[in-house]
């Protein structure tokens, strides 16, 4: 009987800002031991293909939950992708420009975002995101956007950033940097998973899903266990059915090996 097991990125296999910019040895065995076993392993996070690192990419995992499930591969293939309306990217880039509010469209392999974003682009390498994928000069019109990312320097700019949220759209605030995402609600890394499972025929009673964040609550609350991180909020951690240690005490494999192995 196959399981799939998924793992958000930041805050659950690595930290980038505070010293884990890839998987640490005992994850990793711990992640080779369910493949050994049969098992599916994925990664569901927020970050788009162009904020994956080459460690993460070339690891082997079986697939792919990416800007919020808005896009699901599984063995290279595309099975989900369900890009933000084209016309409507225009219109929020043109009001973008306008405010000179720095912005990232992330594509389905490049994102995209103009030179002038400074401070957007030293957060990035901050994070240890490299600048292969991302593109400083393209056509908006030859551009599929999944998520936006904008960072916003004043009042007016959080105050326009925030009337983005409604019955279709999530605008979501980091208060510690003043710093959005943008993106569909049709799309979460819940229903990324749900379209995976389908895909592979595997009942969710058989599926497993770790993070810390509160865009993992659905995906923890979901599958048949979520495993919180020990660095999650008291919040998320309410809607796993287990809780493993932090991310800097190997969260993921001791959970692994309490929980699924």
């Amino acid at each position: 009987m196959k399981r799939a097991i998924f793992f958000d990125v930041d805050g659950t296999l690595l930290d980038c800002l505070n010293g884990i910019s890839d998987i640490t040895p005992r994850v990793k065995k711990s992640i080779r031991e369910l493949q050994a076993n049969g098992d599916y392993v994925f990664i569901a996070t927020g970050r788009p293909y162009a904020f994956m690192s080459e460690a993460l990419l070339n690891f082997g995992f079986d697939g792919f939950v990416l800007t919020n499930g808005s896009q699901v591969t599984i063995k290279d293939k595309l099975i989900y992708n369900d890009p933000i309306n084209k016309d409507f990217v225009k219109e929020l880039v043109n009001n973008f420009e306008r405010l000179s509010l720095q912005y990232i469209l992330q594509g389905k392999l490049h994102s995209y975002m103009k030179e002038n974003c400074r401070e957007l682009y030293s957060f990035f390498d901050s994070c240890s995101i490299s600048r292969k994928y991302i593109e400083s000069v393209y056509d908006i019109e030859n551009v599929d956007t999944y998520k936006i990312e904008m960072l916003c320097k004043n009042k007016k700019d959080v105050s326009y950033c925030l009337s983005l949220a409604n019955s279709n759209y999530d605008c979501i605030q980091d208060l510690e940097r003043d710093h959005f995402e943008f993106y569909s609600k049709r799309n979460t890394k819940a229903t990324g998973i749900l379209k995976a499972l389908d895909y592979l025929n595997i009942d969710i009673e058989n599926s497993y899903a770790f993070g810390d964040g509160t865009n993992d609550i659905e995906m923890l609350s979901t599958v048949g266990c979520g495993i919180a991180m020990g660095n999650a909020s008291d919040e998320v951690k309410s809607y796993a059915k287990k809780v493993t240690d932090t991310v800097h005490n190997d969260g993921v494999a001791l959970g692994i090996e309490a929980f699924i192995i």
